[in-house]
């Protein structure tokens, strides 16, 4: 592992950070947010992607794209990890669109081997070549990123080659409750970009530095992302790993994380206004979150009422 600091990377941190919270911006419009009924995975879940990236106008065509799922433990009986079958029609979408490169990298936050959890997961039995398309963030090379004005005291971490040199980083969450966070989703999901390799498992330097704070300066570092939550079947309870399936049967899209995920609460019967790293995010976001425009199916469609946490329940919205 090579721990560098190309200049690229290095003004890549200084300048994009800078940009997003070198002042308290107020919000000027709103984001577009994409609300797609889907019951299950055996529908042509690569069309719907597709119509997803078209309506929001994403320039795809000769674009490295990094396909960012969220991988984190071996059972492949509960909605812990996004669905593989997700993940390839997510491939699929870009590369029909003519990306120059469709990459999937995750670091999952548990000592594990990646691939065999990867395995288990159902991805090797889904996606041919799996192996050759697939970085392990965890032992990626590295440049360090320096953060202009973080919410955390962290003023800089090592982040993976892999993430920093994507023309277009696409989260792909699941979207599940969250014992700590309220909610894990698009933004959340970023966690897995910092390397174990570096901070080891489970990456407990964001915990030290706040979960929340943790979110929201990596959500700033990257201004280029593009957002699909496979909510097809979700997780309530005691998620993100010990809860219990939900068949929530959406798929929501957008270029926004944090209006994509204000979103998602509110499908999932969450208040966002009550999530630290949204209202974090909301205090240095152009677009005013809350009540971003939806696309196709409004959320009173697809509102359900996930079951939280028991020390959650200030949460609920109302």
């Amino acid at each position: 592992m090579k721990l560098n600091v190309h200049r690229r990377h290095f003004f890549y941190g200084i300048f994009s950070l800078a940009s997003a919270c070198s002042k308290v911006r107020v919000p000027s419009g709103v984001a577009n947010v994409s609300i797609v009924k889907a019951d299950h995975y055996q529908i042509d879940l690569a069309r719907i992607i597709r119509g997803i990236l078209i309506e929001h106008q994403v320039p795809v065509a000769g674009q490295r794209v990094v396909l960012k799922p969220n991988l984190v433990e071996f059972s492949p009986h509960l909605p812990i990890n996004t669905n593989p079958i997700f993940v390839a029609a997510a491939a699929e979408a870009f590369r029909s669109m003519g990306a120059k490169s469709v990459t999937i990298a995750e670091g999952p936050g548990h000592r594990r081997a990646t691939l065999d959890m990867a395995e288990s997961a159902g991805f090797f039995g889904v996606m041919k070549n799996f192996e050759d398309n697939f970085v392990d963030l965890n032992l990626d090379d590295v440049s360090r990123v320096h953060f202009a004005q973080p919410f955390t005291n962290l003023d800089s971490l090592y982040l993976p080659h892999t993430i920093l040199g994507a023309d277009l980083l696409v989260s792909l969450p699941k979207m599940k409750t969250h014992h700590w966070a309220g909610a894990t989703l698009s933004m959340k999901n970023l966690f897995g970009i910092v390397p174990g390799g570096v901070y080891g498992w489970p990456k407990n330097v964001l915990h030290w530095a706040g979960i929340d704070k943790s979110i929201a300066d990596l959500h700033f570092a990257f201004p280029k992302q593009f957002c699909l939550v496979d909510g097809i079947e979700a997780m309530e309870g005691n998620g993100p790993i010990q809860g219990t399936a939900k068949q929530a049967g959406v798929i929501v899209g957008g270029a926004h994380p944090p209006s994509v995920d204000a979103t998602c609460c509110q499908i999932m019967g969450i208040d966002p206004q009550k999530l630290k790293y949204l209202e974090l995010a909301a205090s240095r976001s152009p677009l005013q979150i809350w009540q971003p425009k939806q696309i196709a199916e409004p959320i009173a469609s697809v509102a359900q009422k996930f079951r939280l946490h028991p020390d959650l329940q200030h949460l609920r919205l109302t």
